[in-house]
């Protein structure tokens, strides 16, 4: 049975800078990302990894390539039609957070869905609460909460409208352990549950282990690809990365 695809990326370069100071972030990378599948991407600082992933939710554009997400071209988007787009049918989660300091917890997790107008699913919002550990801490200001509690508000964000995509930066790289488990264990359960698509950039090994595949990117370009991973061979792969690592002819599919 063929597997439906979330989001799609054709023969797409990045670059950054001009002359002698460019950056060749992405170069010619293909890849299909399958629909309710939890997706890692790993590779070495540089690899062009956040980059393919913020191009493949629109927050950046490609200097070259497409980018479909479901049937819809990104590069034929309006500013206007990329936005409804990253709001009705996009979960983020960031490094940073982005979280609005005058904002309570509650009011942070719900607000996609106060911008587009929609009611959050009372059960769900409560699932997310408890399971992320945070059903203390709503009505507290972002800059009153840790590190960790204020990732697992960005997580609760991204997940709460059951957008068809979610993309997330390192989501686990401020939590301890016990929580880390928590949230990929999560985010597993909603992959496989519901029907979401999950991309995730990490770093460890352990985390992407929890994933259905894992894409492996060097040198701007896609050079490996880990179907039902385990740590140990998620660390092989890496270990394997070097000057000779070649791309796979034809990009990943």
């Amino acid at each position: 049975m063929q597997v439906a695809i979330a989001a799609r990326a054709i023969e797409m370069y990045k670059s950054y800078g001009e002359g002698d100071a460019v950056v060749h972030a992405l170069r010619n990378v293909s890849v299909d990302v399958p629909s309710g599948r939890f997706t890692a991407i790993m590779g070495p600082s540089g690899s062009g990894k956040s980059t393919l992933m913020h191009c493949l939710a629109g927050l950046d554009t490609p200097t070259a390539g497409t980018v479909m997400v479901g049937d819809t071209d990104l590069g034929r988007c309006n500013d206007s039609a990329r936005t409804r787009l990253r709001r009705r049918e996009l979960g983020f989660v960031f490094q940073s957070f982005n979280l609005l300091p005058a904002l309570t917890a509650r009011a942070n997790i719900v607000l996609p869905l106060t911008l587009d107008r929609r009611r959050p699913d009372p059960a769900w919002f409560d699932e997310l609460v408890d399971v992320l550990g945070l059903s203390g801490r709503l009505d507290h200001m972002p800059g009153e909460l840790s590190g960790g509690q204020q990732q697992r508000v960005a997580i609760a964000r991204a997940m709460l409208g059951r957008p068809r995509l979610i993309l997330a930066d390192e989501p686990t790289g401020n939590l301890d352990s016990t929580s880390g488990a928590q949230v990929l264990s999560l985010l597993r359960d909603s992959s496989r549950r519901d029907g979401q698509t999950i991309v995730m950039v990490t770093h460890d090994p352990v985390a992407a282990a929890y994933c259905d595949q894992v894409l492996v990117m060097a040198d701007g370009q896609l050079v490996d690809r880990i179907v039902s991973p385990t740590a140990e061979s998620v660390l092989a792969s890496m270990v394997r990365l070097g000057p000779a690592a070649a791309p796979v002819t034809g990009g990943l599919r």
